[in-house]
């Protein structure tokens, strides 16, 4: 089955009718909350059947907000493929941040905490560390 044929099948077929996007979106959002809260409670059967749901409420939302299917996803797999280049450099006295080769920030190093702490960030956003005359133990 084709996936704009599927939608337009659960758009037909669905159990209430609305034309607003804040409802059809609060609907969404309340089959995925539903799905994780089962989740939380060890129940991954009924999570499934959840998220199932909450795919037909997310065509349906779809549809009210007029987005095409096809070019929704063809703009998330392109989103998805766009690799951003993330290095951290720890200097011996700051930090700096690029982002496809362009310089997004930076921060004085004054410890081995500083150190530490930037290690940490860099790891959380999946940047590439390098070190540059970098001692511990300063």
């Amino acid at each position: 089955m084709d996936i704009k044929e599927a939608m337009e099948i659960i758009w037909s077929n669905r159990k209430y009718s609305t034309n607003d996007p804040k409802t059809a979106v609060s609907h969404l959002n309340e089959e995925v909350a539903e799905s994780l809260k089962a989740l939380m409670k060890g129940d991954v059967n009924k999570a499934k059947k959840e998220l199932k749901d909450a795919m037909s409420c997310l065509f349906i939302a779809l549809k009210v907000l007029d987005i095409d299917i096809i070019e929704a996803v063809e703009d998330q797999v392109n989103q998805m493929k766009k690799t951003e280049n993330k290095i951290m450099i720890i200097k011996s006295d700051k930090v700096e941040i690029f982002v496809n080769d362009g310089l997004k920030g930076s921060w004085s190093i004054w410890s081995n905490d500083d150190i530490e702490e930037a290690e940490k960030i860099g790891k959380e956003f999946g940047c590439k560390i390098i070190y540059e005359n970098v001692e511990k133990d300063k």
